[in-house]
């Protein structure tokens, strides 16, 4: 029982929509603006970089705190890496949202520092490093998902830790399908670049 309550708590944890009640609270729908997403990013085009801080604290902290909760009360390592998924999902398919959710990058890296600080706080690194470059969140996303299995199986992580990475990757990677075909075109959103409220007519802060 305490198994499927420690899940459960991070879907239920993951599925809360940090980035709509930021936007919100700035007086704009996310989820009306740009993409519709209600990630880091499309925060920040929609209400401003306080709004956008505030969802990525909000985004790391769910996947964090249930994964570090199941760490705390049981020695199962497939508990921990089954919990880090369900946050992910609640997430990705939140109850709370009608299970429309954003892309799981921000949750994820909670996740994986709960999992490995070290390692988590690297891949967290890495992440900002590539987006500061460049200036596109997915890139980051991309790189990164594709250097978290690598790292966790270099440093001697436990394999369910390694098989969430891995599954972990592939959802967030599927989710980013389009912003993938975006870079490839030439075509994806930057970092600062501002979106009309377009189905609201609402103006952007």
């Amino acid at each position: 029982m305490l198994e499927v309550f420690l899940i459960l708590l991070g879907y239920l944890m993951g599925s809360v929509p940090t980035g709509v009640l930021a936007a919100r609270a700035s007086g704009v729908d996310v989820r009306r603006v740009g993409s519709g997403n209600i990630g880091t990013a499309n925060v920040l085009r929609a209400a401003g970089k306080k709004a956008a801080f505030v969802t990525m604290l909000g985004d790391m902290a769910k996947g964090f705190a249930p994964v570090l909760i199941s760490v705390h009360l049981t020695p199962s390592t497939w508990v921990h890496a089954a919990v880090a998924f369900a946050a992910l999902a609640g997430h990705t398919w939140p109850v709370f949202l009608r299970f429309k959710g954003g892309k799981g990058v921000a949750t994820g890296a909670g996740t994986v520092i709960a999992l490995a600080p070290l390692v988590g706080l690297f891949m967290f690194a890495v992440w900002w490093a590539v987006v500061l470059i460049s200036r596109y969140t997915s890139l980051g996303a991309m790189v990164t998902m594709v250097l978290g299995p690598v790292a966790f199986i270099l440093t001697g992580q436990p394999l369910p830790y390694v098989a969430y990475t891995v599954l972990g990757a592939a959802l967030v990677i599927w989710l980013h399908r389009e912003n993938i075909r975006r870079l490839a075109a030439g075509t994806e959103r930057k970092v600062g670049q501002r979106e009309r409220l377009e189905r609201s007519g609402e103006r952007v802060r």
